[in-house]
């Protein structure tokens, strides 16, 4: 997956200045796309992922900072990324947690994870897919998660935007499923649903696993995948960029309306 078959097309990854979705905004420049990268951050840690980018292999970077809780401020990031360059391949990977159970979960947190994790992927989504059917090429890849497709107790918003975000994006593949030809590579929209991946948010949670069995770190990895993820390893932020890539070939312009698990057999029990 070196060559450059992206060259001359732009991507836009959201919540793409750290974690999953910057490994997928390097791994898409790598493939000659010209990078618009969202997401939060300090400025050095804005410039460290965009630099990153570059260094990946991507001719132009820039980062739109719009507040993806704010449709109004997604619209005008569209429009701005428009000028920029059209949108050929839009990667919605931004995404927040909070966990408690139904009763306990705050209203305002209600919102705040609809908005992010669904609402504002509707809105990247409405505003691209024209675009990319009147050129016969598009691909959208929404990182959903192995909680689109199994749920687990206090996580009633991630649980419920993640199924929504794979309905959203099946509709999305039937309205766009005749767009463009086997030859221009088609309009696609897909999901990916990660289970365990191996980020800095998480080491905490394998460190504290870790320190009950004499800190060895692939023990306590074991003991934290033990009761979901069969395999009993997670899968790196690269191995998922590796995938989305791969849906973004003229090859996969079949491969539409999936909901992809790389969950180490979690939703195969």
């Amino acid at each position: 997956m070196s060559d450059r078959f992206l060259a001359g097309r732009c991507a836009l990854v959201t919540g793409s200045t750290s974690g999953i979705g910057l490994a997928i905004a390097r791994s898409l420049g790598a493939a000659g796309a010209r990078v618009a990268v969202n997401g939060l951050g300090t400025p050095e840690q804005i410039a460290a992922a965009l630099e990153s980018v570059r260094q990946a292999g991507a001719p132009e970077v820039r980062h739109f900072g719009a507040d993806l809780s704010d449709a109004a401020a997604i619209e005008a990031m569209m429009a701005d990324l428009a000028a920029w360059a059209p949108v050929d391949v839009l990667v919605n990977c931004a995404g927040v947690q909070h966990t408690a159970p139904i009763a306990e979960m705050p209203a305002a947190t209600w919102e705040k994870l609809i908005a992010i994790n669904l609402s504002a992927a509707f809105h990247t989504m409405r505003l691209a897919l024209p675009g990319m059917a009147a050129q016969g090429y598009g691909r959208v890849v929404n990182i959903a998660s192995v909680h689109g497709l199994v749920a687990s107790v206090n996580k009633s918003p991630y649980v419920a935007s993640k199924f929504g975000l794979i309905g959203l994006s099946k509709v999305a593949a039937l309205e766009y499923a005749a767009a463009g030809s086997r030859a221009s590579g088609g309009v696609t929209v897909n999901c990916v649903c990660p289970g365990w991946v191996e980020t800095p948010l998480i080491e905490p949670q394998i460190a504290a696993r870790a320190s009950a069995v004499h800190g060895d770190r692939e023990a306590g990895v074991r003991e934290l995948l033990r009761e979901k993820q069969p395999s009993g390893r997670m899968s790196l932020p690269e191995e998922i960029a590796d995938l989305v890539v791969w849906l973004c070939r003229r090859e996969a312009h079949n491969l539409s309306g999936a909901a992809l698990p790389v969950d180490g057999g979690w939703t195969a029990q």
